[in-house]
C-alpha cells in the first residue's frame, strides 16, 4: 500500500511542478507581448536613425522555457530515482514472498486416522540429503520381492478404492511424489527379479549401488513428546502359534468368530462388546445365534494375545494349521492401561493365505514378511516407502532394508516410530530373546530411485 501511494505522489507532483513552470512562462511572454504593443504605438510616427528589430515570442519566451526544462529534467530525475527505489523495494518484497511460499511448502499438516488435524511440522526438520554408509545391506531377497510386489499390486489394484495411498504426505516436501513411489518399487523389483534369476546377490545389498541410483533422505525423529530423540525408534512385533481346535472343548473354549458375507447394512456386531461375545450371544441358544461362524476356539490366554497380535497362526489339534487375521471390529475403543480381559473391545477374523499387513479391506489386505516389513504411519510418510536402518552391532555398522507395508492404530500419526515384523514365534519368551538382538534406536532412511 505504502509503494502504490508514493508512486501517486511521483505523479502528481511532476505534473503539478511541470505545470506551474509552463504556466508562469506563458503568463510572462502575454505580459511582454502587450508591453511591446504598447511602446510601437508610441513611437509609430516617429522617423528612426536605425530601425529596431523587435524580439519575436520565441525569442522573449527562451530563458523561461529553458529554466521549465531545468526545472522538469530535475523532476525526471528525481521521479527516475523513486521509480528505481520503488522498484528495489518491489523485488525486495517479490524475493521475500518467494521465501513465503517456500517456506510455507514445507510445512506440513500432520493428521490422525480419522483424517483430523494434529500439528503442523516443517519437512526441513524431518527430512534432509544423505548417504548410505558401506556396509553390505541384510534381506532375504525373495522375501523382500515378494513384499515389494505385493505393495506395488495394491496400488495398482485398489487405488480408486482407497485414496489415502494417494494423499500427498511429509514427503511431498521433498519434491516426492506417488509417482516416485512407484517408480522405486517398480525398479527394485525389476533389480531383484534380474539378480535371483541370474543367482546372483542382489545389487541392492551393494550400498554404492544404492547411493548411485537413489536419493537417500535421512529422517530425523519428530516426537512431540520427546524433542531430543533424533533416532527413529524401533519396536518389534511378531506372529505367534497358537494351538487350538476346531471344536469347543474345556480346554479351547473361547471362540474366535468370523462375520459372513452377506452381512452388509447391519451392523449388528457393534452393539456387543468382548463380554457380551464371551457370554454366548453367538452359541446355540443366544439370542444371536447363526448372524457368525466360529473358525477356531483358542485358551482365554491364547485368545487376548490374538486379539493383542492381529495375526496368528493356529495350528489344530486335528493336525492341520492356518493364518487367520483380524477383519472388523465392534468399533468400542481399545482403552489405554485397562487390562486385556476387561477391555471392551473385540475384533472379528478371516482366515487368510498369509501374515498381511496394510489393506483398507480384509480382502486386499498386503501379504508381507517377516525380516523385510515395516508398519507405519500410512497416512504421513506414506505406503510402500523403502527403509534402510542403520545401527551397530558388536562394533560393526548394520544396514537392515525392508518395506512400509503394514500399520496400526500406533502410528497414526507417528513420525518417530517404526514396528518391525520379527517372526513366527511359538510363544513370547521365544519373541523376547530374539527382539534383545535388535536395536531399540536406529537412524533411518528413505530410498527414492532418481
Amino acid at each position: 500500500m505504502s509503494i502504490l501511494s508514493n508512486k501517486k505522489l511521483g505523479f502528481a507532483g511532476f505534473a503539478t511542478l511541470l505545470t506551474i513552470a509552463l504556466g508562469s512562462n506563458h503568463i510572462y511572454t502575454q505580459s511582454k507581448t502587450r508591453q511591446l504593443s504598447q511602446q510601437h504605438q508610441t513611437v509609430q510616427n516617429v522617423s528612426f536613425t536605425e530601425q529596431e528589430k523587435p524580439l519575436n515570442q520565441a525569442a522573449i519566451s527562451l530563458p523561461f522555457i529553458q529554466s521549465a526544462q531545468i526545472v522538469a529534467t530535475s523532476l525526471v530525475n528525481l521521479f527516475t530515482q523513486q521509480q528505481e527505489f520503488e522498484n528495489t523495494v518491489s523485488q525486495e518484497n517479490i524475493h521475500a514472498s518467494k521465501k513465503n511460499l517456500i517456506s510455507a511448502s514445507t510445512t506440513y499438516a500432520v493428521i490422525d486416522e480419522l483424517k483430523k488435524y494434529k500439528f503442523s511440522v516443517n519437512g526441513n526438520q524431518v527430512f534432509a540429503a544423505g548417504k548410505l554408509p558401506t556396509a553390505k545391506l541384510n534381506f532375504k531377497q525373495a522375501d523382500l520381492l515378494s513384499v515389494l510386489t505385493n505393495t506395488r499390486k495394491y496400488y495398482q489394484n485398489y487405488s480408486t478404492e482407497d485414496p489415502d495411498i494417494l494423499r500427498k504426505g511429509l514427503l511431498d516436501t521433498q519434491g516426492v511424489n506417488v509417482e516416485d513411489v512407484l517408480k522405486t518399487l517398480d525398479f527394485m523389483i525389476a533389480v531383484l527379479r534380474e539378480d535371483i534369476a541370474n543367482n546372483r546377490t542382489t545389487r541392492l545389498q551393494n550400498p554404492n549401488f544404492i547411493n548411485n541410483n537413489f536419493r537417500v533422505i535421512k529422517w530425523t525423529a519428530h516426537n512431540p513428546k520427546s524433542r531430543n530423540q533424533k533416532q527413529l525408534r524401533l519396536t518389534k512385533y511378531a506372529v505367534f502359534i497358537h494351538p487350538g481346535s476346531r471344536k469347543k472343548t474345556s480346554t479351547y473354549n473361547i471362540p474366535l468368530y468370523s462375520l459372513k458375507d452377506n452381512i452388509t447394512t447391519d451392523k449388528f456386531y457393534t452393539r456387543y462388546t468382548k463380554q457380551d461375545v464371551l457370554s454366548g450371544i453367538y452359541e446355540p441358544g443366544g439370542k444371536e445365534f447363526g448372524k457368525v461362524e466360529p473358525l477356531a476356539y483358542l485358551t482365554r490366554n491364547g485368545f487376548e494375545e490374538a486379539l493383542m497380535e492381529g495375526t496368528i497362526l493356529i495350528k489344530f489339534t486335528d493336525g492341520t494349521q492356518g493364518y487367520f487375521n483380524v477383519d472388523r471390529s465392534n468399533e468400542m475403543p481399545y482403552v489405554r492401561g485397562l487390562k486385556a480381559t476387561a477391555q471392551k473391545r473385540y475384533w472379528y477374523f478371516r482366515k487368510v493365505d498369509d501374515i498381511k499387513g496394510y489393506g483398507y479391506k480384509i480382502d486386499a489386505k498386503i501379504s508381507i514378511k517377516p525380516g523385510v516389513t515395516f508398519a507405519g504411519d500410512v497416512l504421513n510418510i506414506g505406503l510402500g516407502k523403502v527403509i534402510v536402518l542403520e545401527h551397530n552391532s558388536g562394533g560393526r555398522k548394520q544396514l537392515q532394508m525392508g518395506v512400509i507395508a503394514d500399520t496400526g492404530g500406533a502410528f497414526l500419526p507417528n513420525l518417530h516410530q517404526l514396528d518391525f515384523l520379527a517372526g513366527i514365534f511359538q510363544n513370547q519368551q521365544d519373541f523376547g530373546r530374539y527382539a534383545s538382538t535388535l536395536p531399540e534406536y536406529a537412524t533411518a532412511y528413505i530410498l527414492v530411485k532418481k
